[in-house]
């Protein structure tokens, strides 16, 4: 398939594709990945949803795609999305942005549990061809926008909530969870893309690197340096394995295409015990700790923010605790709390040294 269009900001043009070639129009607000790469056609793909979701294939199927790949999907919607403003306006369309932003999603529940009840709806456009990751999930819209609500397993779900309480109970930016049955609940961190979320693939393509980020980030803005830190300082904490270029970000003004900020910390349900407890739990050989601490090594402007960091007491591990409102045997809580408290004394014990 040869690209022919235009990549939109809301109803302003920031580039061309003329037979899959890239022309960039408006460099200020153009998405990130396309003014590192230049590829329009891996930027499409990569607003696909994960074609190895289950429920993705019933998605495709219901919405009768007559190909099942990433780009027939994106396209199928114009490649807009819930939580940015940008979109594919193919050569001889009339559309505005208002045609193409998600007004409702009659597919949630199809896209969340493979609901059969959903699948013989006549078709509408749905966010859900747009949802990425590896989760099964749905967009549900709700009063005051659409939010995020997604499966798992009692202690993926403990982790997502817990981390977010801790988070916010240490002041730091946080996506807000709750619990719900067998799912989790997130608001739109985007206010219904007042703001334009990007993944830090923009920036950094899939380059986990701790110094070669903070570094990308600190040459933006010494904040969002900063912003950064306190992201990987909770996966440090609290043991988040599957921090990936994917679900960390920034987020950028629609007019102008500025940073403003990092995107709040979300997507920790990999985290803590979801995989199974340690053996060790004083985390003498704990691989997050150790690479926070050498970033923190290596760089003194990290390790000058780190010194402001507000470290985690027993107290309010407990309280964060209490407030996920998921029950937890006696042995996880006391686990929990050990567990944190045992990363929190060897980050404090290093600055205490260092600064």
């Amino acid at each position: 398939m040869q690209l022919n269009g235009k990549i939109m900001c809301e109803d302003y043009v920031v580039a061309t594709v003329c037979n899959g070639v890239l022309n960039i129009v408006d460099e200020a607000r153009v998405p990130l990945y396309l003014k590192r790469t230049g590829d329009a056609e891996a930027w499409l793909k990569g607003r696909a949803i994960d074609a190895h979701r289950t429920n993705s294939r019933l998605l495709k199927r219901a919405l009768r795609l007559s190909s099942y790949d990433d780009l027939s999907a994106v396209l199928k919607v114009n490649a807009a999305t819930v939580t940015d403003r940008y979109w594919f306006k193919p050569d001889g369309q009339t559309l505005v942005y208002y045609d193409v932003r998600f007004k409702n999603n009659e597919f949630a529940s199809l896209a969340l549990r493979g609901d059969p009840n959903s699948f013989n709806k006549a078709y509408s456009p749905t966010p859900e061809l747009t949802n990425v990751g590896s989760y099964e999930k749905c967009w549900l819209l709700q009063d005051n926008g659409f939010c995020m609500v997604k499966f798992g397993n009692e202690l993926e779900r403990f982790s997502e909530v817990f981390i977010s309480k801790l988070g916010q109970a240490l002041g730091l930016p946080m996506a807000h969870y709750t619990a719900q049955g067998d799912t989790v609940t997130s608001p739109d961190f985007t206010n219904g893309a007042a703001v334009n979320f990007e993944s830090a693939a923009g920036l950094v393509g899939e380059d986990e690197d701790y110094a070669f980020n903070f570094i990308t980030f600190y040459n933006i803005s010494p904040a969002l340096a900063r912003e950064y830190l306190q992201i990987i300082y909770m996966d440090a904490l609290c043991f988040n394995m599957d921090r990936h270029t994917q679900n960390y970000g920034v987020l950028r003004d629609v007019d102008n295409g500025k940073i403003l900020s990092m995107a709040p910390n979300f997507d920790n349900n990999i985290a803590l015990f979801s995989r199974g407890v340690p053996k060790d739990l004083t985390r003498r050989h704990d691989k997050l700790i150790e690479l926070f601490l050498e970033l923190l090594q290596q760089d003194e402007r990290a390790l000058a923010f780190a010194a402001d960091l507000p470290l985690p007491t027993a107290d309010m591990i407990e309280k964060a605790i209490q407030a996920t409102e998921i029950f937890v045997t006696d042995e996880l809580k006391n686990q929990t709390v050990e567990f944190v408290m045992a990363g929190t004394k060897q980050i404090k014990k290093f600055l205490e040294e260092k600064v």
